[in-house]
């Protein structure tokens, strides 16, 4: 078995035993980890605290960068649609995961329902998603296509 993937496992049950969730994630460049994450979503009392979210966090300080260009990522479990988005937003050059959604299913972590509601008409979303138009919601985008100096990514 790959060693960081094994690493992963390990820190996804440690988490468990240490009373947090069953998810752990690494952050590996170059041959070594650069940052690992578990889950702390009840700990942090934080909804987005999800293992793959803090690996990401903390390997963006360490690296002193907002992408993880060049860095491969381990997670113990398929990352969830919020992980996923993140994931790419942080362009990794690969992501590996041990356990899939299902087994996360089978322990009573279902994303199912955000998968379906992602492709959901608004109308139809179980929470209610509203268009509000408004006639300068375009202004932030003007500015920053006007903005010479930004950082793109």
């Amino acid at each position: 078995m790959n060693r960081f993937m094994e690493q992963a496992i390990e820190l996804a049950a440690a988490s468990v035993r240490a009373g947090g969730g069953p998810f752990a994630a690494l952050v590996v460049k170059d041959g070594s980890v650069v940052a690992t994450g578990v889950n702390q979503v009840v700990r942090a009392h934080d909804p987005t605290a999800h293992a793959e979210i803090v690996a990401i966090r903390e390997a963006c300080r360490a690296l002193g960068d907002f992408q993880l260009t060049g860095c491969d990522v381990y997670a113990s479990c398929e990352p969830c649609p919020m992980c996923l988005g993140a994931l790419y937003w942080a362009r990794p050059a690969r992501i590996f995961f041990a356990a899939t959604r299902d087994d996360a299913a089978a322990a009573g972590f279902d994303d199912a329902l955000i998968y379906r509601e992602i492709l959901a008409p608004l109308p139809q979303r179980t929470i209610p998603t509203i268009h509000l138009p408004h006639d300068r919601a375009a202004r932030p985008f003007e500015e920053w296509t006007a903005k010479p100096d930004k950082t793109r990514y």
